[in-house]
C-alpha cells in the first residue's frame, strides 16, 4: 500500500509521522513523509519530501509568543500555511497514495482525498479537534469547564476560514470544487498513551488512542561529555526544546540556584533559546548542551523540568522520570495540568513565572508521584502504538 504522511511544526510534531514511516516500511508498504526542513529529527532511512517551509527559522526569529505570531500573521502565518497547504497538494499529486494521514494543519487533507478518491487519515498528536464533554480543547484553556469543554473546539473548526485563498489555490490544483461537503477522516488516530489521557466515552469509534509512534529509530550517540556526565551520577535534566520566549537568562538563574541548592546536577539543553546559562554558573555540576537525546538521558535522570509538549511528556513518562512542567504555549499548559491532575506530577509552573523557590519547591515534590510515574511507565512498555496505528490505516483499505 502507498502511504503519504504529511506532518507540519517543529521536532515534536515531525518526530512520530517518521516513527510511524518507518514502521511502515518495515511492514512492507511504500511510505513517503511530507515535512518542514530543519526539523532535528534524523529521517536518513525515510523517504522524505519537503513541503518548502521552515518552522525552525521561523522561531529563531521571532519566538514562540502569540502576540508575534499575530503581529506577523499577513507575513509569516499566512505564508507558512499556504505552503503546508499547497505544498500538502504537490506531493500528494506527484506520490498518488492510496492513503493520507495527515496533521491537523495540513488543511489540504480532504481537498486530496476528494480528488484523488482515496481515505484520509487525521493524526492528533495532541487533542484538540474532536470534541468532548470530558476536557477542554488542548491549546485553549488548561481548566476543566464541564458541559462547557466541547464548545472549545470550535476554534479547530473554523481554522479554513483564515487561510481560504491558499485553500482555493490548493483545491485548483487538485482539479476539485471548494464550497461542497469534503470526505471525513475514515479515521482519526492520537499517539498518546491512555496512561496519560483517558478515551473519553463521548468519542466517535473511528477516534483512537494508540499510544505513542517510537521506537523504531537507530539510537543517537551521546556527546562524549554527556555520557562522562549521565555516567557519573543522578541529575536533573532540564530542557524547552523550541520554546523561546521571555527571559531565558533569567531561568537559567533560576534552575541553577533551584538544582544546586539541593545538592544535585544538572543537564541543561538549550534547545532554540528557552534557556541560557551563564559561563560564570557553568562547572563540573551544570553541564550545558544544545540538545540530547531524550531515549539517552531521561532514564537516568531524577527529574525532568521541561517544556511539557506532548513528546517530552511521553519520553519523560516513559523513561519513569518524573516532570516538572513549565509551559510556554499552545497544549503545554494542558499537559501540565492533566500530568498533576492524574498524579504524575507536580503543579505546573508557566514559564515567566519561574523563580528558584518555585523550581525548588516543584523538586521537594516530586517523590511523592515517583510510584504512579513508574506504574505509567511500565503500561506504556507493553505498548506499540505504531502496530495499533498500522492495523487501523491497514483496515481501511481493506
Amino acid at each position: 500500500m502507498k502511504l503519504l504522511l504529511i506532518t507540519a511544526g517543529s521536532r515534536g510534531d515531525v518526530e512520530p509521522f517518521v516513527e510511524l514511516a518507518r514502521a511502515a516500511a518495515a511492514a512492507g508498504h511504500d511510505v513517503r513523509v511530507a515535512a518542514p526542513d530543519r526539523s532535528g529529527v534524523s529521517a536518513g532511512d525515510v523517504d522524505v519530501v519537503s513541503l518548502r517551509v521552515d518552522y525552525t527559522s521561523t522561531i529563531e526569529d521571532q519566538g514562540v509568543a502569540l502576540g508575534a505570531a499575530m503581529r506577523n500573521f499577513r507575513t509569516v502565518v499566512k505564508p507558512t500555511m499556504r505552503s503546508v497547504i499547497v505544498g500538502a497538494a504537490r506531493a500528494a499529486l506527484t506520490f498518488r497514495p492510496d492513503v493520507i494521514i495527515a496533521h491537523p494543519k495540513v488543511l489540504s487533507a480532504p481537498l486530496i482525498a476528494e480528488a484523488l478518491d482515496i481515505p484520509h487519515v487525521l493524526v492528533e498528536l495532541v487533542p484538540a479537534v474532536t470534541p468532548t464533554r470530558a476536557f477542554a480543547a488542548a491549546g485553549t484553556v488548561a481548566a476543566d469547564l464541564g458541559v462547557l469543554n466541547r464548545l472549545t473546539y470550535f476554534a479547530a473548526a473554523s481554522a479554513s476560514a483564515m487561510f481560504s485563498a491558499a485553500l482555493d489555490e490548493a483545491a485548483q490544483l487538485l482539479g476539485v470544487r471548494r464550497g461542497r461537503p469534503m470526505p471525513s477522516p475514515a479515521a482519526t488516530l492520537l499517539p498518546i498513551s491512555p496512561s496519560l489521557l483517558q478515551r473519553p466515552g463521548d468519542w466517535p469509534l473511528n477516534v483512537h488512542l494508540t499510544g505513542p509512534w517510537t521506537g523504531a529509530g537507530v539510537a543517537e550517540d551521546l556527546a562524549p561529555e554527556v555520557a562522562a556526565f549521565v555516567a557519573d551520577g543522578s541529575y536533573v535534566y532540564v530542557g524547552f526544546g523550541s520554546m523561546a520566549a521571555g527571559d531565558a537568562a533569567a531561568r537559567g538563574r533560576a534552575l541553577v540556584a533551584a538544582v544546586r541548592g539541593r545538592g544535585q546536577r544538572l543537564l541543561v539543553a538549550t534547545g532554540l533559546g528557552g534557556i541560557e546559562i551563564a559561563p560564570s554558573a557553568r562547572s563540573d555540576d551544570v553541564l550545558v548542551v544544545r540538545s540530547v537525546p531524550h531515549s539517552r538521558v531521561l532514564p537516568n535522570a531524577a527529574t525532568a523540568v521541561h517544556h511539557g509538549g506532548i513528546g517530552t511528556v511521553q519520553a519523560a513518562t516513559r523513561a519513569g522520570t518524573v516532570s516538572v512542567v513549565v509551559p510556554f504555549i499552545a497544549d503545554q499548559p494542558f499537559w501540565g495540568a492533566m500530568l498533576h491532575r492524574r498524579g504524575l506530577a507536580p503543579e505546573a509552573i508557566r514559564y515567566n513565572r519561574v523563580t528558584a523557590e518555585r523550581i525548588g519547591n516543584a523538586l521537594d515534590a516530586t517523590p511523592q508521584y515517583r510510584h504512579s510515574v513508574e506504574a505509567a511507565a511500565q503500561q506504556m512498555s507493553t505498548e506499540n502504538g505504531t502496530a495499533a496505528a498500522l492495523a487501523i490505516i491497514t483496515a481501511i483499505r481493506g
